[in-house]
């Protein structure tokens, strides 16, 4: 109720204005106790996946907390599991502003942040700071200006900076919104960095006598043969959870509407079927052999059912938090704790 009234005057903000003012809120309610109240009690219907316990399936996706510096009050919005990032080996400005665009009436986001972050070693000295003894995923890339050619070089770097400060590790292959990025994700180069990357995790894990699981974030605008020889090579890898779906370059849903041509990754409700999609056809692929964290477009009990029904074993949100307001995650992990037999 009180979101509601307040979202017309932040919809009136620049939305990246908007986005930072509402954590510094969020931060000073979560100092006085407050964000509990907000929001209400976390949902206790646990889920193991990847070896760990989620206390409920609805987490919050990357790209909210870039750095790290929000996990205690994002946590205290009833969210099973939170993951920060994505971050990169050196810090990065990210693309020029303006790069985060609203489109209500589609209940849609269109972002070209470019990864700004202020890199990974100041995030794991927030993750140290933090409070929060939940579930935390790590989304890791590359920088702008490191040749895709030397990508695995960045991840490895980010992987052995964040392995002992993470639950798991995201891998983020997918964003439009860095150049050439999405090449990661042909079968060549994928074979090469998962192969690089899951050698070094084991590693870690034997040095520090941890295993920390990695997951690997793709794409909604994959065709079915694409999905198909990607879920071969995570098999193949032994990597421990698939994260669909990233943004799309697509714009079906938001046709002629204001700052539907703005370059980026589009979030939000149109995104939903196409990454559902997804999760269906990887789930078809994978046949039960990985788990997968649908994410794309929920909003609802109903959506993140859906996600549920066509293979996923946890999902993610974003953009719903920005229109649905910070009682989403605890509203779907109650309607899905009453569904669940």
């Amino acid at each position: 109720m009180l979101y509601r009234l307040a979202r017309p005057f932040l919809f009136q903000l620049d939305p990246e204005r908007a986005h930072h003012g509402a954590l510094r809120f969020l931060d000073v309610a979560c100092r006085f106790g407050l964000a509990g109240a907000i929001a209400g009690a976390i949902v206790h219907c646990p889920r193991r996946v990847m070896g760990l316990e989620f206390p409920n399936p609805v987490g919050l996706a990357a790209g909210l907390d870039k750095n790290g510096e929000h996990i205690e009050s994002l946590a205290a919005l009833g969210f099973g599991f939170i993951e920060v990032g994505t971050v990169t080996p050196r810090p990065q400005p990210g693309n020029p502003a303006p790069r985060l665009f609203r489109i209500p009436e589609a209940r849609a986001i269109v972002n070209r942040m470019g990864f700004n972050n202020d890199g990974v070693e100041r995030l794991v000295e927030n993750v140290a700071r933090a409070r929060y003894r939940g579930i935390l995923g790590i989304s890791i890339g590359k920088n702008f200006d490191t040749p895709i050619e030397r990508a695995a070089a960045d991840y490895v770097y980010c992987l052995r900076k964040v392995h002992a400060a993470a639950s798991y590790v995201a891998v983020n292959i997918s964003s439009p919104n860095t150049a050439n990025l999405r090449q990661l994700q042909r079968s060549d180069q994928l074979d090469r960095l998962l192969g690089t990357l899951t050698e070094e995790n084991r590693r870690l894990a034997a040095r520090h006598g941890r295993t920390v699981p990695l997951a690997v974030k793709i794409a909604p605008d994959l065709n079915t043969e694409e999905i198909g020889q990607m879920a071969a090579s995570f098999a193949r890898h032994g990597v421990d959870a698939v994260i669909a779906t990233n943004t799309t370059i697509s714009r079906d849903g938001v046709e002629g509407l204001a700052n539907s041509e703005q370059a980026g990754g589009l979030s939000g409700a149109p995104l939903k079927d196409r990454a559902t999609a997804v999760v269906r056809e990887l789930a078809r692929s994978l046949a039960g052999r990985i788990p997968i964290i649908g994410v794309g477009g929920v909003f609802s009990v109903a959506d993140a059912r859906e996600k549920l029904d066509a293979g996923a074993s946890l999902v993610q949100l974003y953009s719903g938090l920005i229109y649905q307001g910070p009682g989403l995650a605890r509203r779907i992990a109650a309607g899905l704790a009453a569904l669940r037999p």
